[in-house]
């Protein structure tokens, strides 16, 4: 198990082996939202749409695991198909079947470090998400890359934040607030926009080279109300 001690070498690692899906914004990043909700005590799992190799996924339950927060579950889905078509507000810049990976990658990978392994729901996200994810979410990571994966799995995940829960987009470009995001997936922010309205309740997160991330937090509950 990873202590705090123990993570730059677990992201110097990563950046080397797995620069493809991490980097020196993303990962930092992740680890703020993560050590944020166990200090405010958030309840609920976190859960990664869009894992591929299990990279992210293998970081989260070392920062999860460094902060006390051993027991809090990891949920992880992909279609371990790669990529599906694109649709109309997609570029055309991957091909069908592109980042494809296996289950099997995901439960080496934390093995490797000595890590739980998260939960993995292999499927397309239109057909696990309504049945799989937990009844409640504190921290949820969409890496899905097109328009209709990031409204399914917003559509999925919003309703079950947990009152001051976090959901980061990967690839949300707002270029007005971020100029220097990479937008290759333009798709990404529409699907938001048009989930959320304009303006958008997401914050774009800043990072020191071409981070796209945008974040929600879930609102607290009233003053006086109970969760059930």
């Amino acid at each position: 198990m990873p202590t705090a001690a123990a993570l730059p070498d677990l992201r110097e690692w990563l950046l080397e082996h797995h620069g493809d899906t991490v980097d020196a914004d993303r990962l930092p990043a992740i680890r703020t939202e993560l050590e944020r909700i166990g200090a405010d005590d958030v309840p609920g799992a976190v859960v990664e749409l869009g894992c591929y190799q299990g990279a992210m996924a293998l970081w989260m339950r070392a920062v999860l695991d460094a902060t006390g927060q051993q027991q809090r579950p990891i949920h992880v889905y992909d279609s371990f198909q790669g990529l599906p078509e694109r649709g109309e507000k997609d570029p055309e810049l991957f091909e069908p079947g592109f980042l494809r990976a296996e289950p099997q990658q995901v439960l080496a990978l934390h093995d490797r470090w000595g890590c739980t392994p998260p939960v993995v729901h292999p499927g397309w996200f239109a057909e696990t998400l309504p049945g799989q994810l937990p009844d409640q979410i504190a921290f949820a990571y969409l890496d899905g890359d097109y328009y209709d994966s990031i409204r399914t799995c917003l559509a999925a995940c919003i309703p079950r934040m947990a009152p001051g829960g976090a959901l980061i987009v990967d690839d949300y470009a707002d270029l007005r607030a971020n100029p220097r995001a990479w937008n290759g997936l333009p798709g990404v922010k529409a699907a938001c926009d048009d989930h959320f309205g304009t303006p958008s309740t997401l914050e774009v997160l800043m990072g020191a080279g071409d981070l796209a991330f945008g974040r929600y937090i879930a609102p607290a509950l009233p003053a006086g109300r109970v969760e059930r």
